[in-house]
């Protein structure tokens, strides 16, 4: 078959056309992939760390009526306010088997209420007894008569001497206070010139001291632990200096080593015996 050049141009053109259709294909082809790759991709970032934006509660402000210690930083303390230095010396304290045993003023001892003996201090006397190691303090009732031994000015009860921290020491110097508005001179009062577990010991020098002392008396009692005692008593006084003064006789003239008791309804009230373990 022979071709003319009309046919031949029509191919020729055809041909281009079909090459700028194949190269349109192709670009709108690599278009479609690049947009599709792109919208594809998603952008990664890590999430921003979570914060906490509400402000810390600010700390409560210090109270400015804060109590003061329960002991001084150094030194002997100071007698409180309110009360009246009546005398210094050394405390013990008394629990079982005192405890549940009749008092001096009638009342059954109680080892759990703030309770003290004292030899001269009516009964029912409020007395501040603070330590003079640590200056912690106690106020105490007097319900009972002691100590009946001559280097303790008062025997305190197991409440208050814990309270003063006393009991693992057993016996502390102390200085009282008193709080009542008593007299502590007024009153009658004898002094205790021996104590003995032999009475005919106790019977010699009852008779040896009535010579020269008028109201000489003996006056038993029985321990805790059934033991009986015999105490020699020398004297009814009135007011306490004055027993004072005798019983500084007694020490110069005799030896012994005088007690100061308060004499109760016209005698010395044994009680629950505090002292004498």
């Amino acid at each position: 078959m022979v071709e003319s050049a009309a046919d031949f141009t029509t191919i020729k053109l055809s041909g281009r056309s079909n090459a700028r259709w194949i190269s349109l294909a192709a670009l709108v082809c690599c278009a479609a992939i690049f947009v599709t790759g792109c919208g594809g991709r998603q952008p990664v970032a890590s999430a921003p760390p979570v914060t906490n934006t509400t402000p810390e509660p600010a700390p409560p402000p210090e109270p400015t009526n804060r109590p003061a210690p329960s002991s001084p930083a150094a030194g002997v303390p100071k007698p409180h306010e309110g009360g009246t230095v009546f005398e210094e010396g050394r405390a013990s304290w008394y629990g079982a088997p005192f405890h549940g045993r009749q008092a001096s003023n009638g009342e059954t001892y109680d080892m759990y209420k703030f309770t003290a003996a004292h030899r001269t201090l009516p009964f029912n006397t409020m007395v501040r007894v603070t330590n003079m190691t640590n200056g912690k303090s106690t106020t105490v009732r007097i319900t009972d008569r002691g100590p009946f031994v001559d280097n303790r000015i008062i025997d305190l009860s197991y409440a208050a001497a814990k309270q003063i921290e006393s009991i693992g020491p057993g016996v502390v110097p102390v200085q009282l206070e008193i709080l009542s508005a008593i007299d502590p001179n007024d009153g009658t009062f004898t002094i205790q010139v021996g104590a003995f577990k032999d009475k005919t010991n106790a019977e010699k020098l009852v008779r040896r001291l009535s010579k020269d002392y008028p109201s000489v008396d003996l006056q038993s009692f029985h321990s805790p632990k059934g033991e009986a005692f015999y105490r020699v008593h020398v004297g009814k006084i009135s007011g306490e200096d004055a027993a004072k003064k005798m019983s500084e006789e007694l020490h110069a003239r005799e030896g012994v080593k005088p007690l100061i008791f308060r004499m109760d309804n016209g005698r010395v009230d044994n009680g629950a015996e505090p002292g004498d373990n």
